[in-house]
């Protein structure tokens, strides 16, 4: 095997915390969960008990002000992004391990220090100056030992060359990060690095594989994997900036046209196509007004010069309280900047044999009469998780992503099966559910009905089915939200979701 590279690695503690909150530690009591279990936790509420792995109620029990967010890879990664390319600027050939990690050769960076300590110490004070204090540094043998060295109490920690094995052996074998395998070597006995390393090669290769080979070789300090810089972001950002600020939305569009043919050229060159563009307009108080705008394919030049207008058209409704003279409505343009959010590769997007105009021709349709309406005028529905009707909606603006904030395919104890009601009341509507003689049919805390309900909403009922029990955070001080309900069809044939709350009936949703 080949003599492990000497790497320096940065490790930036809960980072898809950082990520998710927007800011440097400390936190407060948080957890990002996913699937109902924990991902990560900041430190506040690693005080109090609360850790990764968990199940959300048992990080919920341990601390009840912990506040509970959905975790995303993806603003991981984001958010990661300026960060590597600070650390390009200052040492170039910088690698993405995740999110929250990255590895770089340690012997350039090195020399121009003149020390691994030095180089360390430096990378430590670029990113604390940047805002990210809390960066660790560690210097060893390979990446895997590097890694380890840079979650020490230190800020920087630098195991010296051949000395990876002495330092790896009193960990534990779940740094592995292999449940399975570590499960086993500790059910056998074998619950230290120094422990695995001193099994024989062979018989560990016979006996868990390739994998287990693998993870033997980096317990014993044998980690050969080389640091592959990642490739430089292709500088696809264009913008232009009037000497004087453009005051019509015409005149605007038409000065833009060149940015964004430049905008296009430079996605040529890096073999993509945008997606999801960002467009910033600076007016001439220095404010900026920014929206992201998506594509069902792939934006052309005459696509952004397009969004251009219609944003300038929106701001200067919003900002018109009675109608005004165009060319002041929005203060004057003073810079325009268009920024691809999200590219992918050009083969995934040649046209088809037929083509693909015509949903091309539907976005643009729609998000031209969405620019009349403003942005939450036209929206585009989707399914979430939840127990209620109104939560299991998620109405997104037409150009945006749809992201669930609960995941609909989980087990919903207390949901209603299908089929669903095809009208939802948002927010439910009062209701009269009353007795043959006009008073409140009432619910019981055993759940029962006063009486058979005889009239709904002034019609009479026909046929009705229930009550069902349905109670939620229950461990909230104030009870959760409860109630019973019940299914009623009335003289009408309409068939009606009602619950009962307290002493009211509300309509939850209604049958066609």
């Amino acid at each position: 095997m080949n003599a492990p590279h000497r790497v320096l690695v940065l490790w930036f503690p809960d980072w898809p915390l950082r990520a998710a909150l927007r800011g440097a530690p400390p936190h407060p009591p948080t957890a990002l969960v996913h699937a109902n279990t924990v991902i990560a936790c900041t430190a506040s509420a690693r005080e109090h008990g609360v850790r990764a792995g968990q199940r959300r109620r048992e990080a919920q029990g341990c601390i009840s002000s912990l506040r509970v967010l959905p975790h995303d890879p993806a603003t991981d990664e984001r958010a990661f992004l300026p960060v590597l390319q600070l650390i390009e600027r200052h040492a170039p050939g910088v690698a993405l391990l995740r999110p929250g990690l990255a590895a770089l050769r340690a012997r350039g960076i090195a020399r121009y220090h003149e020390g691994e300590a030095e180089a360390g110490a430096a990378l430590i004070r670029v990113l604390a100056e940047a805002g990210y204090p809390e960066v660790r540094v560690g210097v060893a043998d390979g990446p895997f030992t590097a890694e380890l060295a840079a979650r020490g109490p230190a800020p920087c920690t630098v195991i010296p060359a051949g000395r990876a094995e002495e330092f790896l052996h009193p960990l534990p074998v779940r740094v592995l990060r292999d449940e399975q395998l570590t499960g086993l070597l500790v059910r056998l006995g074998v619950r230290t690095l120094g422990d695995f390393a001193a099994l024989d090669e062979i018989e560990v290769r016979d006996r868990f594989g390739e994998r287990g080979a693998r993870l033997h070789a980096l317990a014993a300090g044998a980690d050969s994997r080389a640091v592959v810089a990642r490739p430089p972001d292709p500088e696809l950002v264009r913008a232009i900036e009037f000497d004087s600020p453009l005051a019509g939305a015409d005149q605007v569009a038409f000065a833009v046209r060149q940015t964004a043919d430049a905008v296009l050229l430079a996605l040529a060159d890096a073999s993509v196509v945008c997606t999801e563009v960002r467009i910033d307009l600076t007016d001439d108080d220095g404010r900026v007004h920014s929206r992201t705008w998506l594509h069902p394919t792939c934006f052309d030049a005459a696509d952004l010069v397009d969004r251009v207008r219609w944003q300038l058209e929106a701001l200067a409704a919003e900002s018109a309280k009675e109608p005004v003279d165009e060319a002041r409505a929005f203060g004057g343009i003073a810079m325009v900047r268009v920024v691809p959010v999200a590219v992918d590769d050009a083969a995934h997007h040649q046209p088809g044999l037929f083509g693909s105009g015509t949903d091309e021709r539907l976005h643009h349709a729609v998000s031209r009469v969405q620019t009349m309406l403003g942005h939450q005028g036209v929206v585009t529905a989707a399914l979430s998780g939840g127990r209620w009707l109104a939560d299991r909606q998620v109405l997104t603006p037409w150009g945006e992503r749809s992201v669930a904030p609960r995941d609909p395919d989980r087990p919903w104890p207390g949901s209603l099966p299908d089929p669903l009601p095809a009208e939802v009341f948002r927010p439910p509507r009062p209701i009269g559910v009353q007795t043959a003689s006009g008073e409140a049919v009432a619910v019981d805390e055993r759940g029962a009905l006063s009486a058979v309900p005889a009239r709904i909403d002034g019609d009479e009922v026909r046929a009705w089915a229930g009550p069902w029990p349905i109670h939620e955070r229950r461990w909230e001080s104030t009870g959760g939200k409860r109630g019973h309900r019940l299914q009623i069809v009335d003289g009408h044939d309409r068939a009606w979701l009602v619950f009962s709350a307290g002493d009211r009936w509300w309509a939850e949703g209604r049958y066609r």
